[in-house]
């Protein structure tokens, strides 16, 4: 369905040091150069037509970064690596999803856990439960 329609801006993932890849519904491309889910929370809460009907290409998507891209009514999701949890939660929304690894978690940087934004929204059934979890910890770490 959505394979490879999207090669552009996956190519773009690739080629920069960025996080992720946005383009809008109107063509506009941004780009993320932010670490963790930063650049989609403040999107999500600043300027939320960016995400609406956008594809999105991500390094890496967590249960965190799905919730935030289901909650701006994105159109397509391409992960480099996906969680498991954030698979169900992307599938449970009908978002059109290609990915290249599945795994059971995703692992802090310091590669000694689970990432935190996926612990502290692990017990979470819906996208829109995950969001205060999300904001509380990126307004911590700022």
């Amino acid at each position: 369905m959505m394979k490879h329609s999207h090669q552009n801006i996956i190519d773009i993932l690739n080629r920069e040091k960025c996080s992720c890849v946005i383009e809008s519904v109107n063509g506009e491309i941004y780009i993320g150069y932010d670490r963790g889910v930063t650049d989609l929370l403040s999107l999500l809460n600043n300027n939320q037509t960016i995400l609406h009907g956008a594809f999105i290409a991500d390094k890496v998507v967590g249960k965190g970064a799905a919730a935030i891209m289901i909650l701006g009514s994105v159109g397509g999701i391409y992960a480099d690596v996906i969680s498991r949890q954030a698979l169900q939660l992307i599938e449970d929304a009908g978002i059109d999803l290609e990915y290249r690894i599945l795994t059971d978690n995703i692992i802090n940087r310091a590669g000694t856990d689970i990432c935190p934004i996926e612990k502290l929204c692990a017990d979470c059934k819906t996208a829109q439960e995950c969001l205060p979890h999300i904001t509380d910890f990126v307004a911590k770490i700022k």
